[in-house]
């Protein structure tokens, strides 16, 4: 890991930390009202850290994957069939757990558009012009 890349991880955890200074835990659910794909991955490894595995899963079933996928990020040496079927497959199945997560009612993920800023926004400026 390079100076440049540490430099990237401190500013987007700054932003994290500025964002949680306002109340805003997730940007893309405060903007969209639709809970993102890691929705529960810091709740997740906080209970872990209390050596609360059942909470840790309840939070987020894949809380245990950004180890491997760092891992798989910074080995430099990996071939890059290795390193793309990888990525691949943390990433299918973030997305699957995610669909399922949205299909099931919950209050980690929320699909919940009318509560995002934009659409707060869009209906102001429609309500405004009408």
């Amino acid at each position: 890991m390079n100076r440049r890349d540490i430099s990237a991880l401190a500013g987007i955890a700054l932003l994290y930390v500025a964002l949680e200074a306002f109340g805003v835990t997730c940007p893309i659910r405060f903007l969209t009202g639709i809970s993102c794909a890691g929705c529960g991955m810091s709740r997740a490894w906080l209970s872990l850290l209390r050596l609360d595995l059942a909470g840790a899963v309840y939070y987020h079933p894949l809380f245990w994957l950004p180890v491997p996928a760092a891992a798989l990020l910074l080995r430099r040496r990996l071939p890059k069939r290795v390193f793309a079927v990888g990525l691949t497959l943390c990433g299918v199945l973030f997305i699957l757990v995610y669909f399922i997560r949205l299909a099931m009612p919950g209050e980690i993920v929320v699909f919940a558009p009318q509560e995002g800023l934009v659409w707060r926004l869009l209906s102001g400026l429609a309500g405004g012009l009408g």
